[in-house]
């Protein structure tokens, strides 16, 4: 087959701050490899965004850019923000990118999968046996809530400053991320946990008589609610009970990153920001980004663990491009490359040099992969 018959995907590239092009660099790398072993091609563009964009342009991501975004098949994103722009009362921050991609591209729909290597569960802070059979899929509501309601600012003087955020939630908001849930959880173990805060709040209340409305769709799925501060302490005492849990925007982006650690670096987990709309080759537009922030400390250093990010881009071959095949040969690679001792220093103990490790960066760790790539598909 000739170059122009082969599918060719064209994905925005949001290389961000601090560590984010580094482990953008190292995914881009994979993805490539993966089409030559697997007959596919990818048009890749780069957009400012986040504290870069600040410094470049004043804002954190131009209108055009997110119209451009929007255009592409997929969006694959490092990391925004850092100490430079984190002060909270600018008037400009990194973080309004992501509030704008999000709401602008309709990308409701948060996926945060967690498992657990069973070579790495000594790097998690948890007892060896509570990982074990850990399978979670946590779907995050992602463009309603708190973080999108009406918000009145605190006076800048002090005495008797007030603030106010609103937390706004339609039945149909509630509807669509359920039976989005509901879904996975039929392809998977059956069980869904609702998580919520009914016991206080009225989107909460409205929340649950969704999910009891809407659980006649999924008759063979075990659907069961959960208080989030419970929610929160089984997450750690008994991890592999849950199967799909499903929540609002401030309790899934806590209860997500409590999750992460699981693994035992918060560089290991990916996620994907899905809309409601398919791209021109009949996939699933969506936003695919690692959970871990833009680490400034460690950045242009080669060191950070791009694991996430190169899971991220495995998750955008699969829903994106549709191509399960190749999502699963990456995310076998990296499980080989894991396998075989290739870690970055995050994963390592530099107590314990002895180990057997190779102990890389992130460039090395995504040519360890991209190895592992060539000899799965050569098997």
């Amino acid at each position: 087959m000739t170059e122009g018959h082969l599918p060719r995907y064209r994905i925005a590239t949001i290389p961000g701050d601090g560590v984010g092009p580094e482990v953008v660099a190292a995914a881009r790398r994979v993805v490539d490899a993966a089409g030559e072993r697997f007959g596919f091609s990818v048009e890749w563009s780069e957009y400012l965004v986040g504290g870069a964009a600040i410094d470049a342009y004043g804002v954190a991501i131009r209108p055009e850019d997110v119209t451009a975004c929007g255009e592409a098949d997929a969006i694959l994103l490092g990391a925004v923000g850092g100490p430079k722009w984190s002060d909270p009362s600018a008037p400009v921050r990194p973080e309004q990118a992501l509030f704008a991609l999000r709401g602008d591209l309709g990308l409701f729909a948060n996926l945060r999968p967690v498992k657990v290597h069973p070579a790495l569960a000594a790097a998690s802070p948890l007892r060896p046996e509570l990982l074990e059979g850990v399978d979670l899929l946590i779907v995050r509501e992602l463009t309603g809530g708190v973080y999108f309601g009406e918000r009145e600012e605190a006076a800048a003087e002090p005495g008797g400053r007030r603030a106010v955020d609103t937390m706004p939630y339609s039945e149909e908001e509630i509807r669509r991320i359920v039976i989005l849930a509901g879904a996975f959880a039929l392809t998977r173990r059956r069980r869904l946990t609702s998580v919520d805060k009914a016991n206080v709040l009225a989107t909460s209340r409205l929340w649950r008589r969704v999910v009891d409305e809407e659980r006649r769709r999924f008759p063979d799925v075990e659907v069961s609610h959960q208080l989030v501060d419970s929610c929160a302490m089984l997450l750690v005492r008994r991890p592999a009970d849950f199967d799909v849990i499903v929540t609002e925007n401030l309790f899934g982006d806590i209860l997500s990153d409590e999750a992460a650690v699981l693994a035992g670096s918060l560089g290991m987990l990916p996620s994907a920001s899905l809309a409601n709309r398919l791209n021109v080759h009949g996939g699933t537009f969506g936003l695919y980004e690692p959970i871990h922030g833009s680490a400034p400390d460690i950045a242009g250093q080669d060191v950070a663990n791009p694991t996430g990010t190169i899971l991220s881009a495995a998750m955008m071959c699969f829903s994106s491009f549709k191509r399960p095949d190749v999502s699963a040969a990456i995310e076998a690679a990296v499980a080989r490359a894991i396998d075989e001792g290739w870690r970055t220093a995050d994963l390592a103990d530099p107590a314990n040099p002895d180990d057997g490790l190779v102990v890389v960066g992130t460039t090395a760790f995504a040519t360890a992969v991209i190895d592992q790539l060539g000899s799965r598909v050569a098997a």
